[in-house]
């Protein structure tokens, strides 16, 4: 089953290849992701709503390469702080720095929560991307309001 830590990390080296079955393993059933600057409301819950929501904002870069970074562990807990670079068809790069709280049971991610600048998305993506997102799969919404 491995440690806390071994489960993060093979959750974020899933998650750099884009490898979507692989994240879906490493989480719950269970499991809460929630994008901390966008809010509870729009959390998502369980393996394929999560995948179904990173791959709205990850799914259409041309490439993602995630950065390893400091990584704590107390007991369950794992915190990541760490890094991302983004690059969209059209050209534009940048790395998008992170912190992810993460809470394992039983080898699984059971609460992944993103701390992340939206002002970093919002001034490096090219025109129209975040329009872009109003069109995007919603399937996945879930509120987390009183559960973290």
């Amino acid at each position: 089953m491995g440690t806390p830590t071994d489960a993060v990390v093979g959750l974020w080296a899933a998650l750099s290849r884009r490898d979507w079955d692989a994240v879906a393993d490493h989480v719950s059933d269970d499991c809460l992701y929630i994008d901390m600057p966008v809010g509870l409301t729009l959390a998502a819950r369980g393996p394929v709503d999560i995948v179904k929501r990173l791959k709205v904002g990850l799914e259409s870069l041309a490439a993602y390469e995630n950065h390893d970074g400091v990584l704590v562990a107390d007991g369950e807990n794992v915190m990541y702080e760490h890094s991302e670079t983004w690059t969209f068809t059209t050209g534009e790069t940048f790395v998008l720095p992170f912190a992810t709280v993460h809470r394992v049971v039983d080898g699984k991610v059971t609460l992944w929560k993103d701390y992340w600048d939206f002002g970093a998305i919002a001034n490096n993506a090219p025109p129209g991307w975040l329009e872009g997102l109003a069109e995007a799969d919603t399937s996945w919404v879930f509120d987390a309001t009183g559960l973290v």
